[in-house]
């Protein structure tokens, strides 16, 4: 046998990818087909001497393509993706357990005439439902040889192997033979015929499909653009024709399809006469209950976000990460001396490597749980219980999980898009993911909240202002995403909507090896594709806040503080052998304070002070100085780095948080030139407000990058969601300075 190329199609949730992961294990490449967003897998193994390639295509119910994914999968099996390999066979893989609706798609299959042979997965539930399949018999039928697997087990696995190893690349005998009517036939001949007399593609399949094609997408993905308008007046033709003959396409293929699945399957399946409450329908009285479903699920998320964003995830990854991106910068500030490579290193390259490695624990236990409830079949059962409140901003239940998870971290969130089928509710609930509150926003809103907004206490004690304004922040974003996403589906992405069909799986135990392999391949496309864009921009403002200046006395200052610090230090340790602690030097005191001035004026006259100098008009108009300014454009790569740029503007130094006394009395102090207070309660719920709605975030804007394929979508998002959070800010601002006089 020699090298081959097989690809697996199937429907959603007939375990194809699970069967993908055991056939070629690690030893495959997860990428994005040009120009779209739709996820294509290549993995390979070794068969003896040979190598098989496998395709795995995107989940489809029919070839009449309709989605991107279907449009994809419709190219790749036809030849016409330059990006995919030449498929030599094909590999349907369906659940046994609804083969009257997967037999659909394998009836367009078999017309291809490739080498294909049938995988019915999920087999372990067949032999425990009272349902009875004659394997024989329907490969007779067919035509093809069965395989019969549980994909998520490895059962079946070598059997697959062994069917690939026996198949006879050449051209097949007809599986099924021609389904439509003579109508149909004589009217795709004729078309045929013009066709190869334009030089387009004259295989009678291609045309047939191009026939029933009534959207005109495949049309216009393989006819050159000359011939295009000239092919749409022959095949509108052709359908005006076939109707007059009582063959109405698109229907027709529907009808004479099911009516061959029917026939194909008569005597083939076999049910028990007696109905059994199986354990899966038990289940679900209570995880696709209208209400109980929610309050579940509900639970589901609040353990999520524990498992997200406490010691419970992972056993604090982020925490060993941040030490040891604490032990690698200080491993470097041991060997390098004080200066620009200095800097650079520790403050620019090392800071955005750990800016990107920071959402990894998250990254990975996001994933870990969301392919956990995938494989078991929960995730089925949560978009079914949130459509119904999605649906009412043009979206669909699979739509919540993303924007739920994003009120910890927007980056897991968009990733997590990926379970969405439709493109365009993908593309709008990633668009509006970043308005919701993420975890990075906390230490602004503590900050000033504390600082600013009055102790007040209501309901004898149990309610205070301080937290309402709080929880406000995080409903600001809910409320602001709504009609947002409502105008999006309207205005900017329009289509009939469309009933939220989806299938309800078995709950089955799911398989650790799939499990932990769809983890190692989000992290890996993280890192990969976002991360070294996090890192870039990292870097070019690292070089905006450090130049132009000369940091000449900064290094000195450095300098005798390194000096007086190993001074203290063995004194400190002579002290304990003498049994004695003699009090720390004051000088070490007055050195660090002066360090803080000179890194809050290098700061002031960097390019990045200088930009805010020169937009503090803009700011104005929202209430804040150029200070503030400084702090919003430096927090663009994270946005709890405003609290470090304001330490380091008001000579404090970068190492203070929201919780630091001396720097909420610094922004107390604060005043304009004419001596009133730059900060009141107005101008820090301003700043808040922009905090709840801009997009302050490179990791953010990068991924949408990475999951749109384009940039358009990120500068979009930066646009749209800056604006919105500066006129929200003004409008604070304008109110509430007219109402507090």
């Amino acid at each position: 046998m020699p090298n081959i190329t097989i690809a697996i199609i199937g429907n959603p949730n007939t375990g194809k990818s699970s069967l993908f992961n055991a056939l070629c294990g690690m030893r495959s490449r997860v990428g994005n087909f040009p120009g779209v967003t739709v996820e294509k897998k290549i993995g390979s193994y070794n068969d003896g001497d040979n190598l098989i390639t496998v395709v795995d295509l995107p989940g489809t119910y029919s070839l009449s393509a309709r989605s991107s994914d279907e449009l994809i999968s419709v190219d790749v099996l036809m030849g016409q993706s330059p990006d995919a390999p030449p498929i030599d066979a094909i590999a349907v893989v369906v659940d046994a357990n609804h083969l009257e609706r997967d037999l659909y798609l394998f009836s367009q299959i078999a017309e291809l005439d490739k080498p294909t042979f049938l995988i019915l997965n999920m087999w372990d539930c067949v032999q425990g439902s009272g349902l009875s399949i004659d394997s024989e018999l329907l490969s007779q039928r067919l035509g093809v040889s069965i395989v019969k697997t549980t994909a998520n087990r490895q059962i079946g696995i070598e059997d697959v192997r062994k069917t690939i190893r026996n198949l006879k690349i050449v051209p097949p005998q007809k599986i099924v033979d021609d389904l439509f009517p003579t109508p149909f036939r004589e009217v795709v001949h004729q078309l045929s015929n013009w066709i190869n007399g334009q030089g387009h593609m004259n295989r009678r399949y291609i045309v047939e499909r191009l026939v029933l094609d009534v959207q005109g997408a495949l049309e216009k993905r393989w006819t050159d653009k000359p011939r295009l308008e000239e092919l749409g007046k022959r095949l509108q033709e052709a359908r005006e024709q076939l109707k007059a003959l009582d063959c109405r396409v698109p229907f027709i293929e529907t009808q004479v399809r099911h009516e061959w699945v029917q026939e194909t399957l008569s005597s083939v399946i076999g049910r028990s006469n007696q109905f059994t409450t199986t354990t899966s329908d038990k289940i679900d009285r209570v995880l696709a209950h209208r209400w109980w479903g929610v309050f579940v699920f509900i639970g589901m998320m609040f353990l999520l976000f524990q498992m997200l964003f406490t010691d419970l995830g992972f056993i604090s990854l982020n925490g060993m990460v941040e030490a040891g991106i604490e032990w690698l910068t200080s491993t470097v500030q041991s060997f390098i001396p004080h200066g620009t490579l200095r800097s650079l290193l520790c403050d620019g390259v090392i800071a955005g490597v750990g800016g990107v490695l920071t959402f990894i624990p998250q990254i990975a236990t996001l994933f870990f749980l969301i392919a956990i409830m995938e494989d078991c079949g929960y995730m089925a059962r949560v978009a079914l219980v949130m459509d119904r409140w999605m649906t009412k901003i043009g979206l669909n239940g699979k739509a919540f999980l993303p924007l739920m998870t994003s009120f910890g971290c927007a980056v897991p969130g968009i990733i997590s898009t990926r379970t969405i089928e439709s493109s365009r509710d993908r593309l709008v609930t990633i668009l509006i993911a970043p308005l919701m509150s993420c975890s990075a926003r906390l230490p602004v809103y503590t900050l000033l909240i504390t600082a600013f907004v009055p102790t007040q206490r209501f309901l004898h004690g149990w309610i205070t202002l301080q937290g309402i304004v709080f929880l406000s922040m995080y409903l600001l974003g809910i409320v602001v995403a709504i009609p947002i996403a409502w105008f999006m589906k309207r205005y900017f992405f329009p289509s009939q909507p469309s009933p939220f069909v989806i299938e309800l799986p078995r709950y089955t135990w799911p398989s650790w090896r799939v499990v932990l392999h769809r983890v190692w391949e989000q992290v890996y496309s993280f890192v990969a594709r976002a991360g070294t864009l996090i890192l870039c921009t990292s870097v070019l403002l690292w070089a905006a806040a450090y130049f132009p200046e000369s940091h000449k006395k900064e290094i000195e200052l450095a300098q005798q503080i390194e000096i007086n610090k190993s001074r203290i230090e063995a004194n400190v340790a002579t002290s304990v052998d003498n049994g004695s602690v003699d009090i720390p030097n004051p000088e070490l005191e007055t050195l660090l304070d002066q360090i803080n001035v000179e890194r809050g004026r290098l700061m002031e006259h960097s390019y990045l002070g200088r930009c805010g100098k020169t937009l503090e008009p803009i700011f104005h108009a929202v209430g804040w100085d150029w200070k503030i300014g400084v702090g919003v454009i430096a927090s663009f790569p994270a946005r709890e780095v405003i609290i470090s740029t304001l330490g380091t503007i008001y000579s404090l130094g970068s190492e203070v948080d929201e919780q630091d006394h001396r720097l909420q009395e610094r922004l107390k102090s604060a005043s304009w030139p004419d001596g009133k207070p730059v900060f009141n309660m107005v101008t820090a719920l301003s700043l808040m407000v922009f905090f709840a709605l801009c997009a302050q975030c490179a990791a953010t804007l990068m991924t949408i990058r990475q999951e749109t394929r384009s940039w358009g979508w990120p500068i979009f998002t930066f646009v749209y969601m800056t604006l919105l959070a500066y006129f929200a800010a003004w409008i604070v601002f304008t109110v509430g300075s007219r109402l507090t006089g």
